[in-house]
């Protein structure tokens, strides 16, 4: 069966109803020194077995974390996704819904954005969610639009212990938006306040991340006091699943929480495509990006959802929309709500406090030095290796374990430092194994 299964009797009746005698005719305006004589230079096509067989063998060599130990982080994370995601995200009205710009027609669609938003505001103490954004880099980039509209200024301050793919965004997005980025460096892990304070001043906003890149927790309060009080808007740059333990950017006084949602509900799946949220206190919803469903009713006095807040500008418009990315992951964000609804708020805890509880005792197995011994971590924690970070990588490899991410890529001075990354996946033996690998 070719690929189009068009007869003869197709394509006179297609050619007729145009007008067109002949496909020779309907291409007559194509000079010929641009057309193509012959056939493709293409290999043969392959039958369907051997098609099967064919990308078999490629995908076998892939390797992946149900087949190799895996300590690997920095942003991308080994989660355990249950199975109800899979079943629920393959149902065909959520698998191949568009945008839901005719709510008579995408009510499903509708209210699963809207109880995703919902989720989200919970988690982040914050009163309004988008619908999503692409991922964790770019939901920074809106953040800093919407600080530079809100504050009316041109200066953005990021901590340097904030991730260096985020940070690189914010810095490739700056130019467009007519943004200055400042670095505060780090000092032994963590972010100063004093010195982000001092930088603050006439900044739109100052982000920072939490627990940051390093795994260390930040003094966030001391941060969001520090930016509050030099006018700037305090953004939290979070992870969701550290919110079943730790406090909500909201509590602590920041007007924007954003981050990288792949750990709730996402596989790693080769670094993407996974989703970004980002919230915000309900004086910045007409500045949000993306787009926003709201609670309704319709004629009848029944609940309904429809998108809401925004002029159709957002979306055709680009020079008065509040984003120059106005779609979203919808279909990605679905599995972290029903990721993070399975879970509710007390196994959201527990996960938590899993990762906390193999990380500490992966810290004293590993019996390496702590590259910031004086700091509490969540999940993720940077050892001295004793050696080249990536000759200790290689090592590990070799047998099958993959023991973190050299930070001698993104900072200076760290050449035998690794940042290990302990998820509620990984078991004691596992982090045996690990230590095991590494002392060899």
């Amino acid at each position: 069966m070719s690929f189009l299964s068009l007869t003869d009797r197709d394509r006179d009746e297609m050619l007729a109803t145009i007008g067109v005698e002949s496909i020779d005719e309907l291409f007559r305006d194509i000079p010929e020194a641009v057309r193509l004589h012959g056939q493709l230079e293409l290999e043969p096509a392959l039958s369907e077995p051997e098609l099967v067989a064919h990308l078999e063998e490629l995908a076998a060599r892939n390797v992946d974390t149900s087949r190799e130990l895996s300590f690997l982080g920095a942003g991308i994370y080994d989660h355990y996704v249950p199975a109800v995601v899979d079943a629920v995200l393959q149902r065909g009205e959520f698998l191949t819904a568009y945008t839901p710009y005719q709510p008579e027609m995408s009510q499903g669609v509708l209210q699963a954005i809207f109880e995703y938003q919902t989720a989200i505001c919970e988690l982040t103490g914050m009163d309004v969610s988008n619908a999503s954004g692409y991922d964790g880099t770019t939901v920074a980039a809106d953040a800093c639009y919407v600080a530079k509209h809100v504050t009316g200024r041109s200066r953005v301050v990021v901590a340097e212990t904030l991730s260096p793919q985020v940070r690189q965004v914010v810095k490739t997005y700056a130019p467009g938006f007519g943004l200055e980025v400042i670095e505060v460096a780090h000092r032994d892990g963590v972010t100063d306040p004093d010195e982000l304070a001092a930088a603050a001043q006439d900044a739109a906003c100052v982000i920072f991340q939490q627990p940051n890149f390093f795994g260390c927790l930040e003094p966030a309060p001391e941060l969001a006091a520090a930016a509050n009080d030099s006018g700037a808007l305090p953004i939290a740059h979070v992870d969701p699943v550290s919110l079943g333990v730790l406090e909500a950017p909201g509590e602590y006084g920041c007007a924007l929480a954003i981050g990288e949602g792949q750990g709730a509900g996402n596989y790693q799946s080769y670094g993407g495509p996974h989703y970004g949220f980002i919230a915000a206190r309900s004086d910045y919803v007409r500045r949000m990006p993306g787009r926003i469903v709201g609670e309704t009713t319709d004629v009848d006095g029944r609940r309904a959802y429809v998108l809401t807040l925004q002029t159709r500008e957002q979306h055709i418009r680009r020079e008065k929309a509040t984003s120059n990315i106005t779609t979203n992951q919808t279909l990605l964000a679905l599995g972290g709500l029903v990721h993070l609804s399975w879970l509710g708020p007390q196994g959201l805890r527990e996960q938590g406090e899993t990762c906390m509880a193999l990380a500490a005792y992966a810290k004293e197995r590993l019996g390496l030095p702590l590259l910031f011994p004086e700091q509490t971590t969540f999940k993720e924690f940077a050892i001295r290796a004793g050696r080249p970070a990536e000759e200790a990588i290689r090592a590990a490899r070799g047998q099958g374990v993959h023991p973190g991410y050299a930070l001698r890529r993104d900072y200076a001075g760290m050449e035998d430092a690794l940042l290990v990354c302990v998820t509620e996946k990984r078991t004691r033996a596992d982090i045996d194994r690990l230590a095991e690998v590494l002392a060899s």
